[in-house]
């Protein structure tokens, strides 16, 4: 029995572990690495294993940087079978459709701007391949490879002597950590991947759940060397956010990841509406089609959120409904809102400003002092966003250079990620003599390791295989 790491090996993004045990091969998420274009350029690279030879992919959640490459996989031949929860099969659904679309329409800009662009400078793209990763035919086609979907704390059957638990790990709508049964030779072991773990204290979801206890953990460290803003404060800091940049006439932009974040800070803007702090003037703009589908979906999937929200849903309510909410799936809809100079909070994605249309209205309003751009979510080195919250004065939008001028306002206490505390409680629960970090930068991981007790720990590079 072995386990190997292929992604978010010290690093945040692109989470990918094989598992070897009684002649299968299991792979644990398969997702995009998320950056600018040279990190990026990792996607293409070979996986570190034979897709032809994977029998099984557990998916943890349908976040990209956990089920990107999917596609890309099925396409170079995977053939086996992904199981996952029914909330992470339909919300990957329309991720990975989303992610071949941006990569289509990523392509056709770059081949129009070589034929067109006859002033540029591209002697540096010859090292950038910008042909799509996959196509919308390839996400249709690795959709055929999902299979059972797992339910929380029931045992799923891959082979004699091997099974797969689910346990929801409160991140987004159906993430879930996996707890693993393994036999071979006689030997058995138990091993659990963390996936994604949530923060708890959110209103939608519930607490994360640990599984039982394993031989050895798996497990994330995003946020390992910190704590989060309590929920409170931070739900103020919005509000005032939004009042100070109304008062000066200017526009609020959220950059959004589409699972759950859009979705949450939907419900705060709700509440602050009728609680009087935001004014029922205001124009909401949810400018993201992908995020529009997983509101949607949500209603689908009420046994994934509180009793509370879930008895909203049963009753035929809208918790994420509000006055002047606007849902713009379609682009002219989209380049409209650049009609509403003041009054408007306009939540696009993608989460780190990496692509999709949040690009577009920073163009539009980050250079202009009395707006404000939110950032209510995990930015990775690389991103676009990053380069923003760490003080840039301008930065390059679509081969535009953009002065900030806007206030920049950071809000961790909407992490959906677990922090520090909440990521030791977890692993105090299971237990385990053996750990191995990922999903995290490097610092961060050596901060976390230092504060484990009672554990052997590791931090494995790309491709490093271990005999467990």
């Amino acid at each position: 029995m072995k386990i190997s790491f292929h992604g978010a090996d010290r690093d945040v993004t692109g989470s990918c572990h094989l598992v070897e045990c009684a002649g299968l091969r299991i792979l644990i998420d398969c997702g995009l690495v998320q950056g600018d274009r040279e990190l990026e350029q990792r996607n293409r690279a070979p996986f570190g294993f034979d897709p032809k030879s994977i029998d099984f992919v557990l998916l943890t959640h349908a976040h990209l940087d956990h089920c990107g490459r999917l596609p890309l996989l099925a396409k170079r031949g995977f053939r086996g079978e992904i199981i996952a929860t029914s909330a992470t099969r339909d919300l990957a659904r329309i991720v990975m459709l989303d992610s071949a679309h941006l990569q289509e329409e990523d392509e056709r800009h770059a081949r129009y701007r070589r034929e067109h662009d006859r002033h540029g400078d591209h002697r540096g793209d010859a090292q950038v391949d910008e042909t799509a990763l996959y196509t919308t035919l390839d996400a249709l086609d690795s959709l055929d490879r999902f299979g059972r979907a797992a339910s929380y704390g029931e045992a799923i059957s891959l082979a004699p002597g091997v099974r797969a638990t689910f346990f929801d790990a409160g991140h987004i709508a159906g993430s879930a950590s996996v707890f693993l049964e393994l036999e071979e030779n006689g030997a058995r072991r138990t091993v659990t991947f963390s996936g994604d773990l949530g923060n708890q204290g959110r209103p939608l979801l519930r607490a994360p759940v640990a599984p039982p206890h394993s031989d050895v953990v798996v497990m994330e460290t995003t946020y390992g060397d910190r704590l989060h803003k309590p929920i409170a404060p931070s739900i103020e800091e919005l509000y005032a956010a939004i009042h100070e940049v109304f008062e000066h006439g200017g526009n609020v932009v959220i950059p959004t990841f589409a699972l759950e974040r859009a979705q949450e800070i939907l419900w705060f803007l709700r509440e602050g509406q009728e609680k009087g702090r935001i004014s029922e003037m205001a124009q909401v703009f949810l400018d993201s089609p992908m995020a529009i589908s997983a509101t949607q979906i949500f209603e689908r999937h009420p046994e994934c959120f509180e009793p509370h929200v879930a008895k909203l849903f049963h009753g035929g309510g809208d918790p994420f409904a509000l006055p002047g909410l606007h849902f713009t799936r379609d682009a002219t809809e989209s380049i409209a809102i650049n009609r509403f100079r003041s009054g408007a909070i306009i939540l696009a994605g993608a989460g780190m400003c990496n692509g999709g249309r949040v690009r577009h209205h920073l163009r539009q309003n980050l250079w202009r002092s009395n707006c404000a751009v939110v950032f209510v979510g995990y930015a990775a080195r690389g991103t676009l966003a990053r380069r923003i919250i760490d003080g840039a004065q301008s930065v390059r939008i679509f081969n535009e250079d953009v002065p900030v001028r806007a206030r920049v306002h950071t809000i961790n206490g909407f992490s959906a990620h677990a922090d520090r505390d909440e990521l030791l409680a977890w692993h105090r629960a299971i237990r385990p003599p053996r750990t191995i970090l990922v999903h995290g930068e490097p610092e961060v991981m050596q901060s976390f390791a230092g504060l484990l007790e009672g554990t052997q720990v590791e931090m494995p590079g790309f491709g490093q295989e271990f005999e467990i």
